[in-house]
């Protein structure tokens, strides 16, 4: 798509920060206000796993027909249409009181924004090849570090004063803030229609089913394993082949809705790779995090969310220091290893926190190597993955397309399995320590007797029963911290691992 250089630089650039901010700040507040938003619309584990596959499937959908869209309306009415549809379903998340109206309100900011990411970057090359278009990458790279570092701290201010619907009402307020600048920067020309990419709605359909059958097979696979198995085997084998039809329809044609020929090269599907793996990871590892820290440990929303967003403030510090020596020494192993590394601390650290850890003390720092990671191995992939794919820009937008549907697959997909993970193992451990919590068993009786005196000694009605709900609240907490540090120290490992790869590897350098 040929389009003249921006009229308006500086709305442009506030535009892509913008965009790309309020795609990060959506994922981890959602993330971090997963079990608030549960109790509100009264959806289990499962169900708002599910509600995050649907959404990966609708988002996954949305950007494969990113361009083709953008190619019939135009930058500007794409956009404003994309934000109209993502207001909407921000309005109807927030006014949901049951899963039905949660899951409907997702799927249509699925519609509107699932292809923010993507139009952000995209939007980047409206800058001819020039300085002008490295600040326009400076600008989206920040706005992933701000976006990354202040969604916990939002959601937790919206969580502790006002509810959890307002973290859709602090969405809806940046959407109409990039709809202003859109009408007053983008362009809004169409290229001739000779050159517009092809779209087929079988090929759509089959891109959907796939994805959904994929997660969804995945999503069921730890409570159906052992009863439904050649079901999941099944849909997961209908997933892969609807997948690789519409893989090789995207070979055939002349003009595909994705040009995936020129794609075909090993520096490329190596990052593809590493991409889909660390969006994973960040996926499960964003819903774990306040599921050890309030749920595990006990901490309050309002103290959480300040102690995440100071410890991710990193990837903010990091990027910083990235630009400053970049420049001089740009090769990526040392990058790589330094990330996957402190993935491996991050990992191990929250793995040995206990009920007496200070949130600042070991907390923040664990949280700030996490932020390293996340800067380090994503801005270094991003920037090492698309070299020899820049030559051709319709090309280029469709490596982007490609990148982040994987992106929201593998959202989607941790997601799914950071909630299967949860809930087995707190299952696992409240099954040993129940072999404790019984009358008879001489540290139980004790602790009963203790806690019911204190009770009586305070007034309260009810004294033995109410000290037995406090003891089997203490236990259902204490399975739940050592849950989610079974997943952490799983974290330290595949840092570990991680790093050992890419200093081996030879594509990505």
């Amino acid at each position: 798509m040929h389009i003249a250089p921006p009229r308006r630089p500086r709305l442009l650039l506030l535009t892509i920060f913008l965009l790309t901010a309020t795609e990060y700040l959506q994922t981890g507040m959602i993330a971090f206000g997963a079990g608030p938003i549960m109790g509100g619309i009264g959806a289990a584990p499962e169900e708002f796993s599910l509600i995050s596959v649907i959404y990966a499937c609708v988002a996954v959908a949305v950007i494969s027909k990113q361009r083709w869209l953008a190619e019939r309306l135009g930058w500007r009415r794409f956009m404003l249409c994309s934000l109209a549809v993502f207001i909407c379903g921000a309005a109807l998340c927030a006014a949901s009181e049951s899963t039905w109206q949660f899951t409907a309100g997702r799927i249509v900011m699925a519609l509107g924004g699932g292809s923010f990411m993507t139009s952000s970057r995209v939007l980047v090359n409206l800058f001819p090849p020039s300085p002008a278009r490295f600040t326009g990458i400076r600008f989206f790279a920040t706005a992933l570090a701000v976006g990354s570092s202040g969604g916990p701290l939002l959601a937790s201010v919206a969580v502790s004063n006002q509810g959890w619907q307002w973290i859709f009402m602090i969405l809806i307020g940046l959407a109409v803030a990039i709809a202003a600048l859109a009408v007053a920067c983008l362009p809004g020309e169409v290229p001739p229609h000779a050159l517009r990419t092809q779209s087929h709605p079988v090929l759509l359909m089959a891109l959907v089913a796939g994805t959904f059958a994929l997660l969804y097979a995945f999503q069921r696979s730890y409570y159906d394993f052992y009863s439904d198995l050649p079901m999941l085997l099944a849909g997961a084998a209908l997933g892969a082949l609807a997948l690789g039809y519409f893989v090789h329809a995207m070979h055939r044609g002349e003009r595909p809705l994705l040009h995936l020929r020129e794609l075909r090269n090993a520096r490329y599907a190596s990052g593809l790779a590493l991409f889909t793996f660390c969006y994973t990871l960040m996926g499960a590892t964003n819903y774990m995090l306040p599921a050890v820290l309030q749920r595990g440990l006990g901490f309050a929303w309002e103290a959480i969310g300040p102690v995440q967003a100071a410890g991710l403030a990193a990837t903010v510090l990091t990027w910083v220091l990235m630009q400053l020596v970049l420049p001089k020494r740009p090769a990526a192993k040392k990058y790589y290893l330094a990330g996957f590394l402190a993935l491996a601390v991050f990992g191990w650290r929250i793995a040995g926190l206990n009920p007496h850890a200070d949130l600042w003390r070991d907390v923040v720092p664990a949280l700030a190597c996490y932020g390293v990671f996340v800067m380090l191995v994503l801005a270094t992939t991003a920037m090492h993955t698309f070299r020899e794919v820049q030559h051709h820009e319709t090309v280029f937008s469709h490596a982007q397309q490609v990148k982040n549907m994987l992106a929201q697959f593998g959202s989607g997909l941790g997601v799914a399995a950071a909630t299967a993970v949860l809930q087995g193992r707190i299952a696992a451990h409240h099954a040993v320590l129940n072999g404790r919590f019984a009358a008879g068993d001489p540290a139980y009786d004790e602790a009963l007797h203790t806690l019911g005196q204190s009770l009586a000694q305070q007034g309260a009605a009810e004294p033995a029963a109410l000290a037995a709900a406090s003891l089997a609240q203490g236990l259902a907490q204490q399975a739940t911290l050592l849950a989610a540090l079974d997943y952490f120290q799983v974290v330290g490992f595949i840092g570990l691992a991680g790093a050992a790869v890419m200093l081996a590897q030879r594509v990505l350098k």
